[in-house]
Parts: C-alpha cells; structure tokens; sequence
C-alpha cells in the first residue's frame, strides 16, 4: 500500500482507505516506514562509518520499550534548492520521552541518514517542543547529536532555529540537567549548544567539535590539521576541556550517560536519587594511615583516598584528563550522592592553576544548582606561580573558584590531609568562606606559606648574619613549624572543627553530612551575581 502523502511528485495520488480498518492499517505501514528509515544503503552507510542510527542510540540510552516519539510525521515546508520534491517524516531528528532507570528523560537525537542531521526550521521546532517539554516537566534532557550543522538550502530560518535551543539551553540551565552526547561532528555555532550544557560526551574518531574547520583554518592561517586534530574528542577532553567525558565506542559512552543520570536528581526542586548500601559508614580507612606521607614533598594518588572513602570504592570522575592537579567526581557516602573536590598531588603538586580553577569552580556550581552536597579533600601548596599564569589571569580564573564556593548553598565539609597554604586553602573551601564543617588529619599544615619560605622571609636578616647560615636557616624552619604549623593550631583557633583519625574518615563524613541533609540558607535577593569571567 502507497500512503497518500508519498506519492512521488507528478505521479497519480492512490485513493485514501475508505474504512477504518484501512486507514489504521495504513497508519501501521507509515509508522513502520519512518522507523526504518530512508533506506537499507543510508543505515548501512551510517554503520559503514563505525555510527548507530537515532533510533539505536535512543534504545541504548532509554529503557526498553519506555520511548515515546513526538511528531514522527513531521515533515519540512521549505520550497527551492531541490528541497521541495524531498520531504521525508521526522525531518532529521527523532524527538520524544522515556525512561532511564525508571525515570523520565527527554531526548532528542539527529537522523545523519536524513540531511546529514542538518538542522531545518522544521527539525529546529521538533527540538524547541522537546526541550520545552523538559524544562515544563522538570526531566532531564539528553541530546544525541550527529548533525551537518544549519540546513544550507534554509538559510537564516535554519540560524534562527539554533537561536531557538541557546535560549531554552540556558532557561533550563540549573533547572533540569542538560547532557550533550557528541556522536557525529558538530561545527560552527551548533557547537554552542552543548557549550550551555552542563556534561558534554564525546566518541574518539567519530566526533568532532569546532567553530571554523580545518579549511578555513588552513585558508586563513596557513595552519594543516585533521579535524581530529582540530576537534577530536581526545583534543576537547585533555587540552580544551570542552568535553568532560570521552569514550572509543558509542556503546560504552551512552551506558556511562545512564549511570551519570543515576547520580542526578530529575531538577533543581529535588534531592539526588539515594539507594541502599551494604558498605557500612563505620567501616575504618586504616589503610589511609599509610596511603598519605606525612612528607608533604612526596607524592600520593587522591584517587586511592576517595575509593577508600566512598561507597565500595565507586565514583565518576568528571574531566578526567583536563586540569589533571584537581580532581572533581560525583560518589556516594551511605549511598548518597556527593559531590567531591580534590587536590592531586600526583600532577604539579596539586597546585591550584588556571584551569583547575575553571573545572573545580564549574563542578561546585553544578552541584550547588542540583542539590548535592560538596566534600573538599585539601592537599594543596598554592597557585601555581609564573608569568604564564599572572598574564593568563590567574586572578580572575582562581576567583571563578571562590566564588563559586562563596555562593554554594548547598551542604559544604572541607577536609584537610596534609599541605593548606596561603590564598589556595583560603579558595578551596576553607571555614572562613562558608565550610559547614571543617576537619583536619593530624598531618595537616595551614600556613600562610611553607615553614622553607616563611623562614627565609621572617628570618631573613639572622639567617644573613649567623655564622652558619644554613644551620640557622634550618633552626629557625623548625621553630616556625612548631610554633604556627603544628596540627593543632587551627584546631585552638576554631579554624577547624576538629582534627580527626584518617581511619574514622568515612565515618565522621558519613555523619556530618547526614546532620546537613536538611541544611536550609538563603541568598540574598537579586537577580543574579556578576561572577568574575
């Protein structure tokens, strides 16, 4: 049976089903049709590149048999171009709601088999309805894109679709978590998108983020490169922290989006999902006894304190490999969810720099606009120092990171292992920011600087004149550790709440945050801050 409205253009129009039965009928062949797709040779081509169809992706991301599609007969009124004898259904882009883990999330996910996923007035309004409907719900939003960028033959109608998603990216913005799953490339200002969106997904090979292509760049700077090169996922994952999590398959990638949408709450009015565990919260960390030197020049992995830490060692770590010296990951203690920002010391001594401020300072405002509570794990010796840093800004960038933290609402405990100097400590959460709770190994030191540093510049002067300059130095280093740098110092001062045993670690921050979990502050009335840029 040929349905009325495919009729090839110029040929006889097949008579409508006179009853019911027929005209369901019908309707079943229609809706078979533009689930398969234009064709077996397009489905093939898309496979050909290592790529799922729509449809495939949002049968991994969604649970089974939950979606429920939004304008599937939806078809483009554009005239000119060869456009108007090509009107396939859903116009590029398949729309719709379901399930992840027995939760509503909207979705929407473009068809590169139709128009190379180009984005047209009618694929643009498909989308606006979508997001709109999140943003109304209260859901989640995932977008799977694998799209050409604006539809050529639309011109400026096509731009001002795309005008249309930054606008609802950034109304639904701290609203409902936006998760962009890069799959296909994505150029010019269509990458602006998943920009505005709080976690963004790439697939290594397959996708591709940038604002001008490798031609353009090469025609204007003279400058040869891959569009991997210029855009690839490890590119956007490890020097520009763009993507915040990237994958070799497709598989993999869309089943690590559900367990990122496990750790979120539907909104900004609800708490994160808690589910049982069998970790028990009073279980001992005796190995953090030896996992962290008491010399503050050795190195450790951070990633070994939070697995001792968190429910059975389990955690997402988020940019993983961007601004590698901090450490942002989204866990759970007594199976709820928390977010938790570390130093590493692994990687530049876990200085705080330009980029670490950036990433840590996002992640704070992340959890802060989803209702999950903060855990800050301090082990850091500074700003990392040189010309590099002053003239990249180094000021502002590090104040993105306080005051993102001087803004949080949400529960906040601060936790100091080991070195806490200067404007660092200050920045990463300190009591005198806003910390709810402020605790302390006994290998803590909070100083303005290193005791090397402070002596040299206090001392300086019987340093010069003592006979042996290096004796003194080294006298006058132990006298300032003893006096402003012994672990109890903040302790007597109220800086910290207490200076506990690493062992009852889990157990102290299983507690404190259970006492915050109904922890209630307002902020003062405006209508927004004016963050430091």
């Amino acid at each position: 049976m040929t349905v009325l409205h495919d009729a090839p253009v110029g040929e006889e129009i097949p008579a409508i089903p006179a009853d019911a039965r027929g005209r369901v009928a019908e309707l079943h062949e229609l809706r078979e049709r533009v689930r398969r797709g234009p064709s077996e040779k397009a489905t093939e081509a898309q496979h050909a590149k290592g790529k799922l169809t729509a449809r495939e992706r949002i049968d991994l991301l969604l649970d089974e048999d939950s979606f429920h599609e939004v304008e599937p007969l939806r078809r483009h009124r554009a005239q000119g171009f060869g456009l108007e004898a090509k009107k396939p259904h859903t116009d590029g882009v398949v729309v719709g709601w379901g399930t992840v883990h027995g939760r509503t999330v909207f979705v929407y996910a473009h068809d590169f088999r139709i128009f190379g996923g180009a984005l047209g007035e009618a694929h643009a309004q498909k989308i606006h309805k979508i997001m709109d409907m999140a943003i109304a719900a209260g859901a989640p939003l995932v977008s799977l894109n694998d799209g050409a960028g604006a539809r050529i033959q639309e011109g400026v109608t096509a731009l001002a679709g795309y005008g249309g998603i930054f606008q609802r990216n950034t109304k639904a913005s701290g609203v409902i978590p936006q998760i962009s799953v890069m799959l296909g490339p994505c150029a010019g200002g269509a990458a602006y998108s998943p920009a505005l969106t709080d976690f963004v997904f790439m697939v290594r090979e397959t996708s591709q983020m940038f604002i001008t292509g490798p031609d353009v760049v090469q025609a204007v700077t003279g400058e040869k490169i891959t569009q991997n090169g210029l855009g690839g996922a490890d590119v956007h994952s490890s020097v520009s922290g763009v993507s915040h999590f990237v994958y070799d398959d497709e598989q993999s990638c869309i089943e690590e989006v559900r367990y990122l949408l496990s750790l979120l709450p539907q909104n900004n009015r609800e708490m994160p999902p808690a589910s049982a565990t069998d970790d028990p919260v009073e279980r001992r960390n005796e190995s953090l006894l030896d996992l962290v030197p008491a010399d503050g020049n050795r190195p450790y992995d951070m990633r070994k304190v939070i697995e001792e830490v968190v429910d059975h060692g389990e955690y997402l770590e988020i940019h993983e490999r961007w601004a590698t010296n901090v450490i942002v990951a989204l866990a759970r203690i007594d199976g709820h969810v928390v977010g938790l920002i570390a130093n590493q010391p692994q990687s530049l001594a876990g200085v705080l720099d330009i980029n670490a401020s950036e990433k840590a300072a996002r992640f704070v405002q992340m959890c802060d606009a989803f209702n999950i509570p903060i855990v800050t794990l301090l082990d850091v010796p500074g700003f990392l120092p040189g010309v590099d840093q002053e003239h990249g800004g180094i000021i502002r960038h590090g104040a993105k990171l306080l005051y993102a933290y001087c803004n949080a609402t949400v529960p906040r405990i601060s936790l100091i292992l080991r070195k806490a100097y200067g404007g660092a400590y200050i920045v990463m959460d300190s009591r005198s920011i806003g910390a709810d709770l402020s605790f302390a190994w006994p290998t803590n030191e909070i100083a303005v600087m290193g005791a090397e540093g402070a002596a040299n510049v206090i001392f300086r002067r019987d340093i010069a004149a003592a006979e042996d300059p290096e004796a003194m130095r080294a006298q006058k280093i132990k006298e300032y550790k003893n006096e402003l740098m012994h672990p109890y110092y903040a302790a007597e001062r109220g800086l910290v709440d207490d200076v506990i045993d690493p062992a009852e670690t889990r157990q102290v921050l299983a507690a404190s945050l259970a006492m915050l979990r109904t922890k209630h502050a307002d902020l003062p009335s405006r209508k927004h801050g004016n963050p430091p840029m």
